[in-house]
């Protein structure tokens, strides 16, 4: 009886340990934030993690992102978030703002970023990472891109950044350096002479090109220097320097790179490609994780999603950090010993998933316009949804159209939206966008041709900053709501409208590479566009968009429910 009882309290004990290392156990899934979620910084501040990314010059600038667990993520506001701080207007969609980096020291938020072709290197502040934020402040001596902030236990700060060659001669192409100022926290005006700290790279002798995004952390004594290197493209590493000195002189690590996915089979399945420009941080289990970017390609080099955002364990050998040690590949998924914490209210942003954009009060922030916000420009009603006012500007010029976008996030998805639009010529249009750039788009949409109501399909043209009429069908009734639907599928789009339940197929399976990073260029990814213009002309006209639906289904991920 004894036993008995013994075994069954072993067996209760063994249960309740069971459930509770269950408890105690997470699922990192691949990417953190899928889509559009370029160049991420992350920092630590008591059991709270905030990870901003690039935008370039879409509006709002810098999406602030919180979470406890490095898994779930809600975002929180945006550092850019007022015309009066920045705007964009008259620079390529691909320019603007480039690789923020987010630091925080006595209780106060800092982030640095780049304004490739106006304000140059800056620094804005917030008590709150959910804003407001300040108004940039300029460090004219800082130049080049990638700034980023270290403090260190002595309370003295410093600003590490990728910069010019040597006596501005570099050696070849890509040739740079990283180098370091010391800079008042409070003030935000630098201090002393500039360091160079690694010029080229790793090995000069190798012509490494492109080093940048550096950070600086300290551990075991050491002061790890580690940065980008080899460009963002299939051929992205992360290397990693050391010095007992924050002024240098850095050591690179023997086995460098620390991260990369360039030289794995190119047929491997579902690959990740392009891995770098990462930021080390210690997850609630106290181990460290390297958050980065990297892309999911569909073919080849080609992918319409944009630089994404991933996670990947740390292990420290002989006192050097390696990302991802226990594979080449990086995994979708990852197991980790702490619990999952999840956002109330938070969008979903990993694997797959399905939601539906509403437009009563107010919208999202992951929402994006072009280059600034112009408030007079759209309304939000439960009744009409979102009401855009047709404006003379188009998404082929550098102003700032009636466009309203959210990022594509799988290689497999769905969008549609419900328009209530009459066009009063034909040069009033309005409907919905899978867009690349200026001048790498698909765009269905209602207007009318010789007075009659039609659904039209229009692609890009590069070479004249035109569009070119792929198709049309005409519609009934001009007056009804129209439902438009543009379907992802890997190399594919396909166009689809409804008048009423049926859905009818406008043109299918273009070529989806026209919109890749590849063929388009640049540093962006696409965006499913709710857009009206008039096309050069004044007019008082509108167009109303119930909704915003949104599914993604991709392979590599466990199916979405319904």
């Amino acid at each position: 009886m004894y036993r008995l009882f013994l075994r069954t309290v072993f067996a209760l004990l063994c249960l309740v340990a069971g459930y509770q290392a269950s408890a105690q156990s997470i699922t990192l899934v691949n990417p953190i934030l899928t889509g559009f979620y370029p160049d991420p910084s992350v920092v630590q501040v008591g059991k709270d993690y905030y990870l901003v990314n690039s935008t370039f010059s879409y509006f709002p600038g810098i999406p602030v992102f919180h979470s406890q667990d490095l898994k779930n993520w809600k975002q929180i506001g945006n550092v850019i978030d007022r015309p009066s701080q920045m705007d964009f207007m008259g620079e390529q969609l691909t320019r603007g703002l480039f690789a923020p980096a987010i630091s925080y020291h006595n209780g106060t938020f800092y982030v640095t970023c780049t304004d490739i072709d106006h304000d140059g290197n800056f620094v804005v502040t917030a008590k709150n990472p959910a804003g407001p934020w300040s108004n940039p402040v300029r460090i004219p001596q800082v130049r080049g891109i990638d700034p980023s902030l270290f403090f260190d236990e002595d309370n003295k700060a410093y600003i590490i950044y990728n910069s010019d060659a040597p006596d501005h001669k570099p050696l070849y192409s890509g040739h740079r350096t990283i180098r370091i100022y010391e800079i008042d926290p409070v003030t935000l005006k630098v201090i002393g002479e500039e360091k160079q700290l690694v010029n080229g790279g790793v090995d000069l002798s190798q012509k490494p090109v492109w080093i940048e995004a550096p950070h600086i952390m300290k551990r075991f004594g050491w002061y790890y220097l580690y940065a980008a290197e080899g460009g963002t493209s299939v051929n992205h590493t992360e290397v990693v320097f050391r010095s007992k000195s924050v002024w240098g002189p850095y050591v690179p690590y023997e086995n460098n790179p620390i991260l990369t996915q360039r030289g794995l089979p190119e047929d491997r399945k579902d690959p990740v490609t392009s891995a770098g420009h990462a930021q080390f941080v210690d997850g609630p289990d106290g181990k460290t994780y390297a958050i980065f970017l990297a892309v999911r390609p569909y073919e080849g080099d080609y992918y319409n999603t944009g630089r994404e955002t991933f996670i990947a364990p740390v292990t420290w050998k002989d006192e050097w950090p390696i990302i991802n040690p226990d594979t080449k590949e990086i995994q979708y998924q990852y197991k980790a010993a702490f619990p999952e914490v999840k956002q109330p209210g938070a969008r979903p942003q990993a694997g797959n998933f399905s939601y539906t954009l509403t437009f009563e009060k107010s919208l999202d922030p992951a929402l994006l316009f072009m280059r600034t916000i112009d408030s007079s420009s759209f309304s939000l009603s439960a009744k009409s949804g979102l009401t855009l006012k047709l404006k003379p500007e188009t998404i082929m010029e550098m102003g700032n159209p009636s466009f309203i976008g959210k990022r594509q996030q799988h290689l497999y998805c769905t969008t549609e939206t419900e328009l209530n639009f009459s066009a009063k010529s034909e040069k009033e249009k309005a409907g919905l966008t899978i867009f690349q750039d200026e001048r790498h788009f698909y765009l269905i949409s209602k207007s009318v041709d010789q007075n009659k109501p039609v659904i039209q399909l229009y692609k890009s043209n590069p070479k004249d900053k035109g569009m070119e009429l792929l198709t049309q069908m005409p519609l009934t009734n001009g007056a009804a709501p129209v439902k438009l639907r543009i379907v992802a599928e890997g190399g594919t789009y396909s166009f689809y409208f409804s008048k009423g339940k049926s859905w009818q197929l406008l043109k299918d399976k273009l070529d989806a590479k026209f919109l890749s990073t590849k063929e388009a260029g640049g540093f962006i990814g696409c965006l499913f566009g709710m857009y009206a213009t008039s096309s050069g002309e004044k007019t008082t006209s509108a167009a109303s968009f119930k909704y915003l639906k949104y599914s993604g289904n991709d392979p590599m991920f466990e199916k979405a429910s319904k």
